[in-house]
């Protein structure tokens, strides 16, 4: 007999949901949320986390692994909760380390709202 227990997936408060800039104006509660997005990724230390993150093998790095970018650990974690309280990152405790993966479809979402939408 097994104790697994399926825990309820959570969905981050910022969720990536636009159409392309081109197709219409953006409502103001998706430029707000849009503008979440690019605000934590407008500093340069969250920028190279993010894409430390997003380019790792595996599709997930260990704090241990990318906090080599010019700043203490505590600036790190600062700018790692940045960049999740954004939507942009998700985060898994294991032992003592914690994990983090780009969510899922932001950078799809992101893609796509910065691609021309192709004529018809």
């Amino acid at each position: 007999m097994s104790n697994v227990k399926a825990l309820p997936l959570l969905e981050p408060e910022i969720a990536p949901c636009c159409p392309p800039l081109d197709e219409r104006p953006l409502t103001a509660e998706e430029a707000a949320r849009t503008a979440v997005m690019f605000k934590a990724l407008g500093d340069p230390v969250r920028l190279r986390l993010f894409s430390a993150v997003a380019s790792h093998q595996g599709g997930e790095a260990c704090v241990c692994d990318i906090s080599d970018v010019g700043v203490s650990q505590p600036t790190v974690s600062h700018h790692l909760k940045k960049l999740r309280e954004a939507g942009l990152l998700t985060s898994e405790r294991r032992g003592t380390w914690v994990y983090y993966r780009v969510e899922p479809t932001v950078l799809a979402a992101m893609g796509a709202l910065l691609t021309k939408t192709a004529s018809v």
